[in-house]
């Protein structure tokens, strides 16, 4: 578990900071909560938003941007270090700050983007990938996954440019975009292996995911278009 120092750290934010970024709304870097939920519910969202650029969650705040406040500061501040130490692998260096406005106090926490990805969430089952996509903690693709253990990785990436990588890019030049389902009918090869050659593309980033209602998309990046 992550210890905190014990110190209370009083954020650079007056309550006039505050009010202006929860008037922004929930989105990829920022989520809401009235109060801390079990551990491992709220390190899904520290874990989604290290997977991802990093991100802000307000404790203290509901869905409607209402500033309820907390009661009670070093129960939540030993939930989400339990949460970000216990439950987050590799763990989050979280940083917890308080905003004081009016009668409210405001816990701000600070999700740096990990240095190393990705960061998994531990289950009952298996550790499990989540990342920030608008403004939920999503389920990570079989795939999205495997190309953040490769962006970070410091093995260098290399492609094969064969009979199937040609009949993809052709593809992509008249279609745009393709699934792993569709390549592995494309080329005939089980979805297995039109996953790998999807990832290694994206990887050496000749190819872009991007995920629309539940389902990934492959697409040729934007350095090589």
């Amino acid at each position: 578990m992550l210890l905190p120092n014990g110190e209370i750290v009083i954020s650079q934010m007056n309550g006039d900071d505050l009010r202006n970024l929860i008037q922004t709304g929930e989105g990829k870097y920022l989520e809401f909560k009235k109060t801390t939920p079990t551990p491992e519910k709220i390190a899904r969202e520290i874990a989604a938003f290290a997977n991802t650029n990093g991100g802000t969650i307000l404790i203290g705040v509901d869905d409607y941007k209402n500033i309820t406040g907390i009661s009670a500061y070093f129960e939540e501040e030993f939930l989400l270090y339990k949460a970000a130490g216990d439950f987050c692998v590799p763990q989050v260096p979280i940083r917890i700050e308080l905003v004081h406005t009016g009668p409210y106090d405001v816990m701000v926490v600070r999700v740096p983007e990990a240095n190393k990805k990705p960061v998994y969430l531990k289950s009952s089952k298996k550790r499990l990938v989540f990342v920030r996509e608008k403004d939920e903690s999503v389920l990570a693709s079989d795939e999205l996954t495997e190309i953040l253990k490769k962006t970070n990785s410091d093995e260098g990436v290399t492609f094969e440019y064969g009979e199937n990588e040609q009949m993809l890019f052709r593809y992509l030049n008249e279609y745009g975009e393709i699934t792993v389902l569709k390549y592995s009918q494309l080329v005939n090869v089980t979805t297995y292996r039109a996953s790998k050659i999807l990832v290694n593309l994206v990887s050496a980033g000749v190819l872009e995911l991007f995920r629309r209602s539940e389902t990934d998309y492959f697409a040729f990046s934007n350095i090589t278009k």
